[in-house]
C-alpha cells in the first residue's frame, strides 16, 4: 500500500485533547514516526499530552515554517516515498490554513502522493458557522497590514466587500488584537456587523456578533487572547 501524508488537526490550545480531536486523529497520530511541523519544540509537547509514553526518541522532525527553503521542503517526503506515513501539524487547528504547511500539500500532490485530510478544529471555520453571517459566500483573508494606515485602508476595502454580501473572515496576532479593534472601530460603518471569536474551544470561549455601533458601547478585552474577525 502507498504511504501517505496525514493532515493532523491540533488542539486551539489546552489540554483536553478528546473534547475536540477525534479518536481516529489520536490514534493516528500515535502511529506516525515522521512529522512535519512549525516548531520542534511546542511538537514534542504536543506528542506528549497525546501520549505520555510517546517515544520522541524514535519520532524525526521536519521543520517547516517561514524561513524554511523551497530547496529544503522538497526532501521533506523522502521518507513518504520510501513506504513510511507522515503526518503534517500545524502550530494550532488545522495544516493549510494560515499556515506553512499547504507549501508541503502541494509538493505531494506533484509527487503523486496520497493526502488524508483529518477532522479537527479549524478556528475560522469555526467562527463563521456561530457567527450567523453568511456561510455560503466568504472570503479568508488571514493576516491584514501591520502598518496604522494600511490596516485602516485594508479594513475599508473588506467592509466594501462585506456589503456585497460577501463574509470577510481575518485574523492577528493576539498581542495586537486591542489594536486592531480599536481601528475597526474607528474606520468602519455603525451598522456593519462584526463577530468577535476569541478563545475558541477554550474555557474562557466567547462568540458574538454585534454592528460596530454597539461594540463601541461594549468592547472586549482581546489582549494576548487569540480571536478571529467576520465582518459583513
Amino acid at each position: 500500500m502507498k504511504a501517505k501524508l496525514y493532515l493532523l488537526p491540533v488542539t486551539l490550545g489546552g489540554n483536553d485533547l478528546r473534547m475536540v480531536i477525534p479518536d481516529r486523529v489520536l490514534e493516528m497520530t500515535k502511529r506516525l514516526r515522521y512529522f512535519v511541523v512549525e516548531d520542534i519544540r511546542s511538537a514534542r509537547r504536543y506528542l506528549r499530552t497525546v501520549d505520555n509514553k510517546f517515544p520522541l526518541d524514535e519520532i524525526r522532525f521536519f521543520e517547516l515554517n517561514e524561513h524554511t527553503r523551497d530547496n529544503d521542503i522538497e526532501h521533506y517526503l523522502d521518507p513518504v516515498l520510501n513506504g513510511s506515513d507522515m503526518g503534517l501539524m500545524s502550530e494550532a487547528g488545522m495544516p493549510g490554513i494560515a499556515d506553512p504547511g499547504s507549501r508541503l500539500i502541494a509538493i505531494a500532490h506533484r509527487k503523486m502522493i496520497p493526502v488524508v485530510p483529518l477532522s479537527g478544529p479549524s478556528s475560522v471555520l469555526l467562527s463563521l458557522i456561530s457567527s450567523g453571517l453568511n456561510g455560503q459566500k466568504f472570503v479568508f483573508h488571514g493576516y491584514l497590514p501591520v502598518k496604522p494606515a494600511d490596516r485602516a485602508s485594508k479594513l475599508k476595502e473588506l467592509e466594501r466587500s462585506a456589503g456585497k454580501g460577501y463574509s470577510q473572515i481575518f485574523i492577528e496576532t493576539p498581542y495586537r488584537n486591542n489594536r486592531m479593534l480599536d481601528t475597526i472601530l474607528s474606520v468602519c460603518k455603525n451598522d456593519t456587523l462584526l463577530c468577535i471569536a476569541a478563545d475558541l474551544t477554550l474555557p474562557t470561549e466567547f462568540i458574538r456578533t454585534m454592528k460596530i455601533s454597539e461594540w463601541k458601547n461594549s468592547r472586549p478585552d482581546l489582549n494576548r487572547r487569540p480571536a478571529v474577525y467576520v465582518m459583513q
